[in-house]
């Protein structure tokens, strides 16, 4: 459970110094350049998620709550909705006008789904670790950036675009979650 804990520290302290630290990342973007901080910021992320595989995979796991199947379908459309919404932050879409932070809100949601999912105290590093982080970068960007503008409309075209790519993306995953998670996604699959 090390390198997993480590491995979520990682990833998500890199991006909370980003927002919380900005002077910092401007000296060092100044005295470092902005290819070297860039470079610096991809290799500690990349080392995060890095970490966080092989301790996932490295890490035995006791079970610590089991929620009721009835939860499966609830679980299933929060998953949807958060593949969606990470689709969505980076298309043009309706859902900007709702939600400010559809990238940070899709990690809440997915967070969310898994531990609705698995009880164990490993997803519960992982998860909870990721839906504590989706949190707190919210009120960090918020409290940084102040009130906001609204998200241009898209066109019904651009919006059924981010639906067939959400679609593709969910479908992705779901081929891939037995090779990335050793489960998979869907019984039967």
């Amino acid at each position: 459970m090390i390198l997993l804990t480590a491995g979520v520290l990682l990833f998500t302290g890199t991006h909370l110094f980003l927002g919380l630290a900005p002077g910092k990342v401007s000296a060092a973007r100044l005295n470092w350049g902005e290819g070297a901080t860039k470079g610096l910021i991809t290799v500690s992320t990349l080392a995060g998620m890095t970490l966080i595989v092989l301790g996932w995979r490295a890490s035995g796991s006791a079970w610590v709550y089991t929620m009721p199947s009835s939860v499966r379908g609830f679980a299933s459309v929060l998953l949807i909705l958060a593949i969606y919404l990470l689709v969505v932050s980076n298309r043009p879409s309706a859902v900007k006008r709702l939600v400010r932070h559809p990238q940070l809100s899709g990690v809440l949601l997915w967070s969310i789904a898994h531990l609705l999912l698995n009880g164990d105290s490993r997803s519960m590093i992982l998860f909870g670790g990721l839906a504590l982080w989706s949190i707190l970068e919210i009120l960090v960007i918020n409290h940084r950036d102040g009130s906001r503008e609204p998200a241009p409309a898209a066109s019904i075209g651009a919006e059924l675009v981010t639906v067939a790519i959400a679609a593709v993306v969910l479908a992705i995953l779901v081929g891939a979650h037995p090779w990335l998670a050793g489960v998979p996604a869907v019984a039967g699959f």
